[in-house]
């Protein structure tokens, strides 16, 4: 949202669409050393009396990659908007690079983050300047180049107008993993040394599943990575696994590791693998 607020006449609109409050901006612009990121007592609410994150505590040191896993409605996803400052916690702070992320300026902190949710807003123009949106000044190679990365370059050839088609008002034009693989590049563009992934792909055909996820890998290659995780090849293969239940952190640790403790993790794994509300698949 950040990115966006930054686009002549489309504050407004896009604070409606997001509802994000308004928040008071630090003067921050450098970050010093390692971008390692800490969660000190986090309390946060949407309401006041009813908290979603509740005195939540974990550290991600810079290049890890990180799994968050938990039922539906836990508080996975308000984890990321709370890092990337889309609401400020109630309680507690959240630390990058060592400062509070109060203290950095907005375009400080959004410098460093790239958001891919499945549900992506698309403006209403073309291919090529939507994508560039991430980083205006780019060529027209370097957005073709990481449109091969992730894996929408032979779609987009397809289209009548190529990259200078227009996508329609939130890219109604496209499907969601067309949209969501046009996310990506825009990731990739941005190269931004942290990413925030929400990795589901339960409403995508399998060939645009297989093609999300190698756009996936292109994009998380000597990244920090936080990922809302619904798979099992995820949660085998990253650093350290974070389990949330009910705004809290039940469980932290590896795959492995968390199965042989036979917690609240082991549990999930076995009696919810097919559940609705924790979608984590082969």
């Amino acid at each position: 949202a950040f990115l966006y607020a930054k686009i002549p006449g489309q504050q407004k609109y896009l604070d409606d669409v997001f509802q994000i409050p308004q928040l008071e901006e630090g003067k921050q612009t450098v970050m010093d050393g390692p971008l390692d990121i800490r969660f000190d007592h986090v309390w946060f609410g949407y309401r006041k009396d009813t908290p979603v994150i509740k005195d939540l505590s974990f550290e991600i040191k810079q290049n890890e990659k990180v799994a968050i896993v938990g039922p539906s409605g836990c508080g996975k996803t308000t984890i990321v908007n709370l890092l990337s400052r889309f609401w400020d916690v109630d309680k507690g702070a959240i630390y990058l690079a060592g400062k509070d992320i109060r203290e950095y300026t907005v375009e400080t902190l959004f410098k460093q983050m790239s958001v891919v949710f499945q549900d992506v807003y698309l403006f209403n123009d073309t291919i090529m300047n939507n994508i560039r949106f991430a980083k205006p000044e780019a060529s027209d190679q370097e957005i073709y180049d990481v449109c091969k990365k992730a894996r929408c370059a032979e779609f987009i050839s397809k289209l009548p107008q190529g990259y200078e088609t227009i996508i329609g008002e939130g890219g109604a034009n496209l499907s969601g993993g067309e949209k969501q693989r046009i996310s990506i590049a825009r990731a990739l563009l941005k190269d931004a040394p942290i990413i925030l992934l929400d990795e589901a792909t339960s409403s995508v055909d399998p060939e645009n599943e297989a093609e999300i996820l190698a756009a996936i890998d292109a994009l998380c290659k000597g990244k920090t990575v936080i990922s809302i995780a619904h798979r099992i090849s995820t949660v085998e293969s990253v650093d350290h696994i974070l389990v949330i239940n009910n705004g809290s952190l039940q469980e932290e640790g590896k795959h492995e590791e968390l199965i042989q403790n036979g917690g609240i993790y082991a549990g999930f794994i076995k009696s919810r693998r097919d559940a609705k509300g924790w979608r984590i698949e082969n």
